[in-house]
């Protein structure tokens, strides 16, 4: 058995960025950007005012001071003239501040009298103007590699950009392996189980950026594994669930071993899910998660979604962990990494005292893993501890 940061190491090794295409930004929620959007403009790209209120000259801007309005100034509608001696410009928020205006007085500071506006007490020394180009200017650019967000994409559309270059979305083939095997909605047999993992690697490969595509279920037969692995064919990645143990029925290495894979590492020191396996697959990566629900989609938040990532250009990293106290004590741990079901709390993080990794309804609870290094000594509670995210 290898630890998991040399396993994540060789695979990683694997991978190359799948190549670019051009999207709209309305696509781009979540993708990867793989080249700079660069400003084609200032922003604001004029002296905005800030409030709603009279745009004045400093040297008018004293108490009482009796000011004649003389224009008006909208967002979108600018006062096309300047403002001189005892002069003052109606204006609202996000409108140009007019030529010869220093400050934008608020109207609750006014009192309106006809084409009269009066200064009142108290002014302040805010002149309630953005300047031209406070946000960014012509030529500033949002950095790439980064996943898009919502606040990524406002400011793509504000640098007037209307297509964003990014990674191909990695598809990622999903393979369930066993006889026991039925699909949601069928009916099994006594000796037989629903096949639950599929459907939830599909939500974590659609979660991560990926395009999940769902195979039928493979038998525990070379014939069978044969067949789902040229339904795998095109995909980036060829993800396989289960059968990559050392049972007289555990046929999934062996079939990818027959069909070319040159395998990176099999069996990795962690809990739940050691029968681990990786490999270049032809064009592909494969990845052999084990056949328990809960293993497979601990392996798939520690080594897919990470893959996944770093198939779409972001740098290759671990999945991101943060500190978090213990709200309850955690016991000592074995020789191998535990990655433990966890709820978060006002007090702290609390680990399920169910951990079997056959419990789907304890993981569909945690919001997070408590990463337990290998050899880790029993914690009391107040104690700190890594966490995933889930």
């Amino acid at each position: 058995m290898i630890p998991v940061s040399e396993a994540l190491d060789r695979l990683f090794a694997l991978v190359a960025p799948l190549p670019v295409e051009e999207v709209g930004l309305t696509a781009g929620l979540g993708r990867v950007l793989r080249a700079p959007v660069t400003a084609r403009r200032d922003q604001p790209p004029f002296s905005a005012s800030a409030m709603d209120g009279y745009a004045i000259r400093d040297a008018d801007c004293t108490e009482s001071a009796r000011l004649t309005v003389i224009g008006e100034a909208a967002a979108g509608h600018a006062y096309p003239g300047r403002i001189g001696a005892q002069e003052a410009v109606r204006i609202f928020t996000g409108a140009p501040v007019p030529e010869g205006a220093d400050r934008v007085v608020i109207q609750e500071d006014t009192t309106r009298d006809g084409d009269t506006v009066i200064l009142g007490p108290g002014i302040t020394d805010n002149r309630n103007i953005r300047p031209l180009g406070a946000d960014f200017c012509v030529g500033d650019t949002l950095a790439a590699p980064r996943l898009l967000r919502p606040a990524d994409l406002a400011l793509a559309a504000a640098m007037n950009a209307d297509r964003l270059t990014v990674s191909r979305r990695p598809e990622v083939a999903i393979i369930a392996t066993g006889d026991e095997l039925v699909a949601p909605g069928g009916d099994p047999r006594p000796d037989q189980i629903i096949a639950s993992n599929a459907y939830g690697l599909h939500g974590m490969v659609a979660q991560a950026g990926g395009l999940p595509r769902l195979l039928p279920i493979a038998g525990d037969s070379m014939g069978a594994l044969r067949q789902a692995f040229d339904l795998a064919q095109g995909a980036d990645i060829v993800l396989t669930i289960g059968g990559a143990s050392v049972g007289d029925h555990d046929l999934v290495g062996a079939a990818a071993a027959e069909a070319g894979m040159e395998r990176a590492f099999w069996k990795v020191a962690l809990r739940p899910g050691k029968p681990l396996m990786a490999g270049r697959f032809g064009e592909a990566l494969l990845l052999g998660l084990p056949g328990n629900p809960v293993s497979s989609m601990v392996c798939a938040q520690v080594f897919l979604v990470p893959l996944i990532r770093a198939l779409s250009g972001l740098a290759p990293a671990p999945a991101p962990r943060r500190l978090a106290r213990l709200a309850a004590p955690l016991s000592a741990n074995g020789p191998r990494e535990h990655y433990l079901r966890a709820m978060s709390g006002p007090k702290g993080v609390t680990a399920f005292s169910k951990q079997d990794s056959s419990l789907l309804s304890v993981l569909s609870e945690a919001d997070c893993l408590i990463v337990q290094p290998p050899g880790d000594p029993a914690r009391k509670a107040g104690e700190t501890v890594e966490v995933i995210a889930l």
